[in-house]
């Protein structure tokens, strides 16, 4: 979609803000040079400067002109905390909110809630407005974890404001040194299929997910399994799905397979949704689980057990998770010494054995 013309200097107008290129308090170029300058018309150098004025962004002085904001510093405790995950109402996150929610209210904390729906312009977003607002702190689960960010000044603004921050279930590359909470996913990726090996499977299939990094690291953890197995990798064995296509792709070709009769006795998956979903589609191709091929899951999702069949997967700690990153945030606020290595915790996984999968030997 070709963006219009003052939404386009809006948009470079605030990147300039957050970079630092403009200083709170700076005064802007007049309408005038603005127009010369970005080839417009006055008309929309002034539609711009009002969806900024309407954000926060900047102010206008009549007969002085317009200047940036000073956007809200942690200038005093709030008890604000924002959490901000992927999604709110789905999956394992309500446990992981709750464990956050028991500590923090527990410490006299209110919380703000904020999703992204794993999108990372949607996680932009949620950081300009959290900027704008004061809080003591945040815990977020990046969007998209295993793509570079391109939005690290806002992640920057709010080291320059001195607001700590917390990562779960992911990292960015480019910020491995921030203090998280993480699951040791290359580990449970290799434990699982490892089960698979240690029992029997020989034509182990894959599914993870590509955008993030949990996806990255399971497929290592199954990867490192097989190599110290003697079995082949083989990419043509492995399935990689993206959030948007996470609904059909997988099980599409899953199914292809089955057709096109690829051997196939195991299928390692990403989580337990995608091994449920994975399931359906076996036995829609006329497979049977786990007679046929074994299949594992990833998070002991306790809605996961449908239809006589319980998942062997690996155990997160949902609830305690949240505790943990809870309770890391608030040693940063009350500015306790912590030690490198306590600020980055992984967490051990740990096998939950269920009847998806039968020993082949």
């Amino acid at each position: 979609m070709i963006k219009l013309k003052y939404s386009q200097l809006m948009e470079d107008l605030k990147a300039q803000i957050l970079s630092g290129q403009i200083q709170p308090g700076e005064k802007l170029p007049s309408e005038n040079m603005l127009a010369k300058e970005y080839e417009v018309s006055r008309q929309t150098v002034r539609k711009a400067l009002e969806i900024l004025e309407n954000m926060g962004y900047v102010y206008a002085e009549h007969g002085r002109g317009t200047f940036c904001s000073e956007l809200v510093r942690h200038a005093y405790p709030s008890r604000n905390i924002a959490v901000v995950t992927t999604y709110l109402s789905d999956y394992i996150f309500p446990r992981i909110i709750q464990g956050i929610d028991e500590v923090l209210t527990g410490s006299g904390y209110s919380i703000i809630l904020k999703n992204t729906r794993n999108s990372r312009s949607n996680e932009a977003r949620c950081l300009e407005e959290l900027l704008q607002k004061n809080i003591d702190g945040m815990i977020i689960e990046p969007s998209k974890s295993q793509i570079y960010c391109s939005h690290m000044a806002l992640y920057q603004k709010l080291d320059e404001y001195k607001i700590p921050y917390v990562f779960i279930q992911g990292c960015f590359e480019q910020m491995s040194d921030k203090p998280a909470i993480l699951m040791d996913d290359v580990r449970g990726g290799y434990m699982i299929t490892k089960y698979l090996i240690d029992r029997g499977h020989e034509h182990i299939l894959g599914v993870f997910k590509a955008d993030d990094s949990q996806g990255q690291n399971r497929h290592k953890g199954y990867a490192r399994a097989l190599q110290e197995a003697g079995i082949a990798y083989d990419p043509d064995n492995v399935i990689w799905f993206y959030t948007e296509d996470r609904s059909m792709h997988p099980f599409g070709r899953i199914c292809q397979m089955v057709q096109a009769g690829k051997k196939m006795d195991g299928v390692v998956c990403y989580n337990d949704q995608i091994a449920v979903k994975v399931i359906h589609a076996l036995q829609e191709c006329g497979k049977k689980v786990p007679k046929d091929v074994s299949v594992t899951g990833y998070d002991n999702y306790y809605m996961a057990n449908t239809g006589g069949i319980q998942l062997t997967t690996i155990a997160h700690p949902q609830e305690k998770l949240g505790e943990m990153a809870a309770e890391l945030l608030l040693s940063f606020i009350q500015n306790k010494n912590i030690g490198k290595e306590e600020q980055r915790i992984l967490v051990q996984p740990e096998i939950v054995i269920g009847n998806s999968c039968i020993s082949r030997k």
